[in-house]
């Protein structure tokens, strides 16, 4: 009678490794498929525009501080190394757009400047983020 009791307190018990197979898996495929937002660590006062499109699928933000900063991946960056900085990203991130956030006071060469390197880099879709007005 007792081995018969132990068998079926056996039979009784769940199994939980198959569940905690599949729960490490599906952990690991939202790792994975995870995109991350390279942005630019600080704020900047935008300029306001009437009419914007908000873009999807854009993972670099540069910024342009009103006194000429330059800001990528939250870090200061001279205005030499953007294009080597972007393409650093570009290889751990692909994507097609960049997204510049320049202070509505920012001097106009330096955010050509930044548009010229972010072509050299090899992007031909470069946004300027603007405040709903």
């Amino acid at each position: 009678m007792s081995r018969r009791k132990i068998r079926e307190d056996e039979e009784a018990m769940i199994d939980m490794t198959p569940m905690l197979d599949i729960v490490f898996i599906m952990l690991i495929f939202f790792i994975v498929t995870t995109s991350f937002v390279k942005e630019a660590g600080i704020e900047v006062n935008k300029p306001k525009a009437a009419n914007q499109t908000k873009q999807k699928n854009a993972n670099i933000f540069i910024a342009i501080k009103e006194n000429g900063e330059i800001w990528l991946d939250k870090g200061r960056v001279d205005i030499e190394r953007v294009g080597a900085r972007i393409e650093k990203l570009l290889a751990e991130q692909p994507t097609d757009v960049v997204i510049i956030q320049a202070d509505k006071n920012a001097k106009h060469g330096v955010v050509v400047t930044v548009m010229d390197a972010i072509k050299d880099a090899g992007i031909d879709r470069i946004s300027i983020a603007a405040a709903k007005g």
